[in-house]
């Protein structure tokens, strides 16, 4: 059952670690666990799993948990996401694995109530804060293009969103700095065409009138972030935010904001000035909120593992994820 993740997980001290099991039935539907009465945060629906005990690896508290929860055994496990999370009076380190496959039938043995959720009703049920980025790990794009500036004309631009699109990118923020508002509305406008051909999302940056004229996303720049005061689309029009510290990420999650990319974690060309807040300083933020967030700033698919290692869904970029380099 060993993943890339075990063992990996970094507990800050002080810090509970806990496991939990995302288990698929046959019809796909995820299974959730309700907290009984008593507990903290009773009544809200999780990822079954609890604490390690002295000497457990991870793994091993997985099985042992859900077999005395649930009744089953696990088959093979692999790594999802760690969640650092931080509760009052407590901190935990979530640390979910997406189950392969297990023998026995799952039943509340501790008188938990029990339900197999379809994944898109996921976000519809009650869940601890630490819970929330797991969610969004199961169901959203681990990579999220952000757009170069125009250099070339627009059907080279274009070509690049098509190959990007085709190459399996299904999150795209358009950042076209320094055009003109005609410019970028054509481009808009053809690359939110080519994004509903390959199903994927389109957040323009910073132009909400845009977002509201052609129904996609909004991408806000961390200024216009904290200038808000109200979520600028309805709930179920995504709106995103680039952020920098704690106070910025406070400000989207109470906004109801649905991602935010975080960073710079490493060095990069772009902002070339900038220092590099790393991975502990992301995991450490990440643990304040129960946001969705990508990790931004030099950084590849490569680094997905890592970033979900620090309880980030995955990795936001402009270079190593825009197709047409020289």
């Amino acid at each position: 059952m060993a993943g890339p993740l075990a063992g990996d997980v970094a507990v800050p001290e002080g810090a509970i670690h806990v496991v939990a099991g995302v288990l698929s039935d046959a019809r796909g539907r995820i299974l959730l666990a309700r907290r009984t009465a008593g507990r903290d945060l009773a009544g809200a629906w999780e990822f079954p799993g609890g604490k390690l005990e002295p000497g457990e690896t991870a793994l091993q508290a997985l099985d042992r948990e859900l077999h005395e929860e649930l009744g089953i055994r696990i088959d093979g496990a692999d790594p999802l996401i760690s969640v650092p999370q931080a509760y009052p009076g407590k901190r935990i380190v979530l640390d979910v694995y997406r189950v392969r496959s297990f023998s026995g039938r799952a039943r509340g043995l501790e008188k938990q109530a029990l339900a197999w959720a379809p994944p898109e009703k996921l976000t519809t049920y009650p869940m601890p804060p630490a819970d929330r980025p797991v969610v969004a790990a199961l169901l959203q794009p681990p990579l999220y293009l952000i757009t170069p500036n125009l250099a070339g004309s627009e059907s080279e631009f274009l070509a690049g969103v098509e190959a990007a699109l085709a190459g399996g990118i299904r999150r795209l923020q358009l950042r076209l700095h320094g055009c003109d508002a005609a410019v970028r509305r054509r481009l808009a406008i053809a690359t939110l065409t080519a994004c509903a051909r390959h199903r994927a999302q389109l957040l323009v940056n910073g132009d909400a009138a845009l977002a509201i004229e052609l129904g996609c996303g909004l991408h806000l720049p961390a200024a216009q972030l904290l200038a808000l005061e109200t979520r600028p689309l309805p709930v179920g029009r995504l709106v995103a935010a680039s952020c920098h510290d704690s106070r910025e990420l406070a400000h989207a999650e109470a906004l109801g904001l649905d991602f935010v990319v975080l960073g710079p974690v490493a060095a990069t060309a772009s902002h070339p000035g900038q220092t590099p807040m790393g991975w502990p300083q992301l995991a450490l933020l990440r643990e304040a909120v129960s946001l969705p967030i990508y990790a931004l700033g030099g950084l590849s698919p490569d680094d997905v593992s890592v970033a979900r290692r620090c309880g980030a869904q995955g990795i936001a970029a402009i270079r190593s994820l825009w197709p047409l380099q020289a």
